[in-house]
């Protein structure tokens, strides 16, 4: 298998993870573009996949998840990030942030970063620009994103969503 196609395989297993949590704590899943049109279906608990948004360079984007949760008072876009071997994702991580901070219009962001082939750096990058809130302005601080491997992913699921 290629490099390419792998990491598309273990990035789409990620998400499955995400999938199987999520719906296994009672979120129903959609797609966003079916649940845009008919909205009245659909319960108040939803993990909605496909998310659209306007990226910084004003093209269109789309998320992995957007988390709804009346219960929970949550509206949180997911997305995930998986690096297996050394490759150029990491390299995206600073346009990931800057997306994050500024195109997306939730303020709550959970980033799912996962995997052992990232450049030394590249995590502990992302982790410091999160925690210090580098890079944000006044109309962006209320931004609260979390970064999250898949335990910790795992951890805060099952302590957030008590059935």
């Amino acid at each position: 298998m290629e490099k390419g196609t792998k990491s598309n395989v273990t990035g789409n297993q990620l998400e499955v993870a995400v999938k199987t949590v999520l719906t296994g704590k009672g979120f129903q899943l959609v797609n966003y573009r079916v649940w845009e049109k008919h909205k009245k279906k659909f319960g108040e608990e939803l993990l909605l996949e496909n998310v659209p948004f306007t990226t910084i360079y004003g093209h269109r984007g789309n998320t992995e998840f957007l988390l709804l949760s009346k219960k929970y008072q949550l509206q949180m876009r997911i997305e995930c990030k998986w690096q297996q071997v050394a490759g150029s994702v990491d390299e995206k991580l600073p346009y990931l942030y800057l997306n994050a901070i500024e195109a997306m219009p939730e303020t709550s962001i959970l980033i799912l970063i996962d995997g052992v082939g990232w450049k030394a750096g590249a995590l502990n990058w992302l982790k410091d620009a999160v925690s210090q809130q580098k890079y944000t302005t006044q109309t962006n601080r209320n931004k609260e994103i979390r970064i999250f491997s898949l335990v910790e992913f795992f951890t805060w699921a099952n302590q957030t969503f008590v059935r």
